[in-house]
C-alpha cells in the first residue's frame, strides 16, 4: 500500500508559463504550460468567466416553481432551468439573482434564502455559482436580454423534482438546487412559511 507524504490537498501542478489565448466581454481563455503531478510536461487550458453565475428557485404561494426554457447554443439543445444569469464580481450574488429573476420572469420576492455555492465544470473553468430560493412572489413585467428567447412555465414542486429525476432538467445549477431544496424540505430544515408552501 502506498505511503502518503506531504499535504494531499496541496497543489501538485507546476505552472511554467501562462498565456491568454482568447478573450471577450464574458470570458478569458488561458493556456498554461505545466509540469503534471507526475512531473511530465503538458498544457492546461482554463476558462475564466468575467462574472459570477447565479440562480434562484422561485416558489409561488401555491407551491409551484417558475421554470425558464431556452435554447442553449453550446449544447445545441433546448433546456428547462431555474431563472439564472451572471452577476458582476463584487456585487452581492443575491442582488444579481434578484435582477435576473425580474428580467427573465417579471417576478420579485419578499423572502430569500441562500441554497448553495457551486463550482461548475471544475476541470476546465473556475466559474462559481451562487443559488437561492425565493418566495413571497409578486408578478411584474419581464425584460429579457436581446440574446434571450425565453419560455416561462409554472410546475408543481413535486413535478419539477420528477423532471430532474427523469432527466428533463439537466442544468447543473437547477438540478443541484432543486434536489437540495427537496432534501431540506424532507429534513424539516426550511423556514416554516416556505416549508408550508412545499407541503401543498
Amino acid at each position: 500500500m502506498p505511503i502518503e507524504t506531504g499535504d494531499p490537498t496541496g497543489n501538485p501542478w507546476t505552472v511554467l508559463t501562462s498565456t491568454t489565448k482568447y478573450e471577450n466581454a464574458w470570458m478569458e481563455v488561458v493556456e498554461h504550460k505545466v509540469l503534471t503531478p507526475k512531473g511530465a510536461p503538458g498544457i492546461y487550458g482554463v476558462v475564466h468567466p468575467r462574472s459570477l453565475a447565479t440562480g434562484v428557485v422561485p416558489i409561488h404561494d401555491d407551491g409551484s416553481v417558475t421554470l425558464v426554457g431556452q435554447y442553449r447554443f453550446p449544447l445545441k439543445q433546448y433546456s428547462w432551468e431555474i431563472p439564472e444569469g451572471g452577476g458582476r464580481k463584487g456585487v452581492e450574488p443575491q442582488e444579481s439573482a434578484a435582477r435576473e429573476l425580474r428580467e427573465e420572469t417579471g417576478l420579485t420576492a419578499r423572502r430569500w434564502m441562500p441554497l448553495m455555492k457551486l463550482h461548475l465544470s471544475n476541470c476546465l473553468t473556475d466559474e462559481v455559482a451562487h443559488t437561492f430560493v425565493a418566495w413571497g412572489l409578486e408578478q411584474g413585467e419581464s425584460a429579457p436580454d436581446e440574446t434571450e428567447v425565453l419560455a416561462v412555465r409554472r410546475v408543481p414542486f413535486a413535478g419539477v423534482i420528477d423532471m430532474v429525476l427523469a432527466g428533463a432538467i439537466t442544468d447543473a445549477m437547477a438540478v443541484a438546487s432543486l434536489l437540495k431544496l427537496r432534501i431540506l424540505a424532507a429534513e424539516e430544515a426550511l423556514p416554516e412559511d416556505l416549508a408550508a408552501l412545499l407541503r401543498l
